[in-house]
């Protein structure tokens, strides 16, 4: 057993860090306060491969592994989560999505734009009357003259106004319940697509969410993904990758907060001495270095198990509990230990804070990950 990265390893940590201190660190507060999408970074991440990451290079990829795609996100996230939010979307979701389950000419006809970034991805499967009941779902699409004709709507998605390609779900045989849901394909553009509201949240400000909107949407057939009535199975295993990536993206804020407190610690004076030799101090950033290490213990091992073609829901929803749990801690302790100026915009901590809080909620709520966990647990005695 060997707890030690590889050189490859290494050099994508190194390239993922200069990136996210050179090109991101210098903007994370103009494009929180503006809500405003940073097309132009995520352009250079498409530059650099961070939009293909997990994917072949026959597809346009970087070929890398799921481990060095949890590196990334993590040291992405550790200067600006709403980044690492948009390579967690782009590349685990949508993109992954037409990779794992669709026919070589969908993938040969959409990845090459998505994996190198020229065009941004997004995942539909949330709607107001289903959240953590994904199999709720009420959006419908109906087989007609070679096309599908999709009504409903899709909540809370990830690139949803800037994204170009789309997977969504709906409902082709409400009958057969979850068994009744399919995946498509769908583009920017096609009538009856468009794109409601932009979400105004508290944190991951500059990772766009918005709403969708489909009337009589028509998908050409062959833009089904897979067969009929597969779709939520997809999306089971889909979101079981997912979760390796937002419980790295959440290590990546705990590390973040972390990283900020000790740096502030030894700085700031009080009653004649840095607050780091204040034993109450200490005790705090013990706790957090403590967490933030046995939670990437279970992001990498989830990340190389399914790597080594392993069955990860289990480890994922371990992972993705315990690193959204463990960030929403440090990120509170980052705050007081920071006291008045944690407050304050002008230093890093104040945003973590507020963007940590999705992570406890994302592709699928603490409750939803204990429930998974539990499920997995009670079949194996």
């Amino acid at each position: 057993m060997d707890f030690n990265l590889s050189e490859q390893e290494l050099a994508v940590q190194k390239l993922a860090r200069e990136f996210a201190q050179n090109e991101i660190a210098p903007h994370v507060m103009k494009y929180d306060e503006s809500q405003e999408f940073p097309m132009e970074i995520a352009k250079k991440l498409g530059d650099i491969g961070f939009l293909g990451i997990i994917f072949p290079e026959e597809y346009g990829g970087a070929g890398f592994s799921t481990l060095e795609y949890a590196i990334i996100v993590e040291e992405i996230s550790k200067v600006d989560p709403s980044m690492g939010l948009t390579i967690a979307a782009h590349n685990g979701l949508c993109t992954n999505h037409i990779y794992s389950f669709a026919n070589e000419e969908l993938k040969k006809k959409y990845l090459p734009d998505l994996t190198t970034g020229k065009k941004l991805g997004a995942w539909g499967l949330t709607e107001n009357v289903s959240g953590s009941d994904a199999a709720g779902m009420a959006t419908t699409a109906e087989r007609k003259n070679g096309h599908y004709i999709i009504n409903g709507s899709k909540l809370f998605i990830t690139q949803g106004s800037v994204g170009e390609t789309f997977v969504v779900t709906a409902v082709t045989d409400k009958e057969k319940k979850k068994n009744g849901i399919s995946a498509f394909i769908l583009e920017k553009g096609m009538k009856g697509f468009t794109t409601g509201k932009k979400e105004n949240k508290l944190g991951m400000r500059s990772s766009d969410t918005a709403e969708l909107i489909f009337e009589n949407v028509e998908v050409p057939a062959e833009n089904l993904i897979g067969e009929e009535g597969q779709g939520f199975k997809q999306c089971m295993k889909i979101l079981d990758g997912g979760r390796i990536a937002i419980a790295a993206l959440s290590l990546g804020i705990a590390q973040g907060a972390l990283d900020a407190s000790l740096k502030y610690s030894k700085e700031r004076k009080q009653f004649g001495k840095s607050l780091s030799h204040f034993q109450g101090i200490q005790f705090k950033l013990s706790d957090m270095a403590t967490q933030a290490d046995a939670a990437r213990l279970m992001v990498y091992k989830a990340a190389w198990m399914k790597d080594n073609g392993m069955e990860i829901n289990l480890s994922a929803a371990m992972a993705k509990f315990y690193a959204s749990e463990i960030a929403t801690t440090a990120t509170n302790e980052a705050i007081q230990i920071h006291g008045g100026y944690g407050f304050m915009k002008e230093f890093p901590v104040e945003k973590l804070y507020r963007d940590v809080k999705l992570m406890t909620i994302g592709e699928g709520t603490s409750e939803v990950q204990k429930m998974v966990i539990a499920r997995n647990l009670l079949n194996m005695y």
